[in-house]
């Protein structure tokens, strides 16, 4: 597989604060983003969950299924458990052909919340990773076992957000699990996303990439925002418009196959998704060019 650029619906309407663009018709975030030149979409709040619903919606824009989040609570169930709530949404992905499954661990998770800071995230102790580690490796090769590669994405206000947490999360899970690398959550973390992409080249199967302003999330963790707080605030936007350091990480990606996934929480009225994404994606577009193969 080659790289494919996809664009994630949250640059037009946001799935943990619905108002940040609510008033956006589906239908007006896929003519767009066909009309940028992404060839698929993962999903977001606004889409049917059927699969002959989905296909016909993003069949009409010639658009792909990248993938879809999976809100996992494998801290306080079993693999089993797990596996019986993932159905559905496992079954839509099968049907229409994304590669990849975006899980993430949200148990007692404070990202979705404006009213709990940062600082109130859920953590786990040392003791704790080897039994989270062996659960979501039994999901993950039961998903791989049915066509679908589990990749797990690190995230602002869960479990896993440091570059130490990502670190105990790839050491406790087997090849089965995939990293799904998040420049923009990572860089907001603190973390390192050069380092993560040297680190762990071989097991990052999905990229979203994002870019994050420095002084606010200097901010936001100085003041102990909430996460949605400072998404408000404009705490990240497309590559190339903030502080990552994309060329530096496509470095380190020589040999990635698969989506790169555009994203940018902001506030349409803010930031218009059109001019953001087109933005976006020429910039992801050239750094890729002169690095991947």
């Amino acid at each position: 597989m080659s790289i494919r650029f996809g664009a994630n619906p949250i640059i037009w309407s946001n799935d943990d604060l619905r108002e940040l663009g609510g008033d956006i018709p589906l239908e007006t975030c896929l003519a767009q983003a066909r009309q940028i030149g992404f060839e698929g979409m993962e999903l977001g709040h606004k889409f049917p969950r059927t699969a002959p619903e989905l296909a016909a919606v993003l069949g009409r824009f010639g658009l792909a299924c990248v993938s879809g989040w999976y809100s996992a609570q494998l801290r306080v169930r079993d693999a089993a458990a797990e596996l019986e709530q993932l159905r559905p949404h496992l079954e839509l992905l099968k049907s229409v052909g994304s590669p990849v499954l975006v899980f993430a661990e949200v148990s007692g998770a404070v990202h979705g919340d404006a009213a709990r800071p940062l600082s109130g995230r859920p953590r786990l102790a040392a003791g704790e990773w080897r039994e989270l580690g062996r659960r979501v490796t039994e999901v993950a090769a039961a998903s791989a076992a049915e066509g679908v590669a589990l990749v797990f994405h690190h995230h602002m206000g869960t479990l896993v957000q440091s570059e130490a947490e990502i670190d105990a999360l790839m050491e406790a899970t087997g090849d089965e699990v995939g990293l799904l690398l998040d420049t923009g959550h990572a860089r907001f973390a603190g973390a390192d996303p050069v380092a993560l992409a040297r680190r762990y080249a071989a097991r990052i199967r999905h990229v979203h990439a994002k870019d994050v302003r420095a002084e606010v999330a200097a901010r936001a963790v100085r003041e102990d925002w909430s996460f949605l707080h400072a998404v408000v605030e404009g705490v990240f936007t497309v590559p190339g418009d903030g502080c990552v350091p994309f060329d530096r990480v496509f470095d380190e990606l020589r040999r990635y196959q698969g989506w790169i996934v555009l994203e940018a929480e902001q506030d349409p009225k803010q930031a218009d998704p059109l001019t953001y994404a087109t933005l976006g994606l020429r910039n992801l577009r050239q750094l890729v060019a002169e690095r991947i193969p």
